[in-house]
């Protein structure tokens, strides 16, 4: 892991199955926009930014080939 940079270890979800909130390594827990802003900054280790179709900014993990990490299949808390 690099210094400064946090990973996001578990996710919860609304009843939608969207991520709603984010745990990082730290312990910390972050609200979607916050951990939107952590990774445009460059704090947040494998995750990015995007736009999609619907013209809305969303988080991804980088693709790196391993299904296990993306954001959906991390654990709940």
């Amino acid at each position: 892991m690099e210094p400064n940079k946090q990973q996001v270890v578990a996710v919860r979800k609304n009843g939608d199955g969207d991520i709603v909130e984010l745990k990082l390594s730290s312990g910390q827990v972050v609200d979607y926009l916050e951990a939107q802003q952590l990774a445009k900054n460059g704090q947040l280790e494998n995750v990015n930014v995007f736009r999609g179709r619907d013209g809305d900014e969303h988080l991804r993990s980088n693709a790196d080939g391993d299904p296990s990490n993306n954001l959906d299949n991390l654990p709940g808390f």
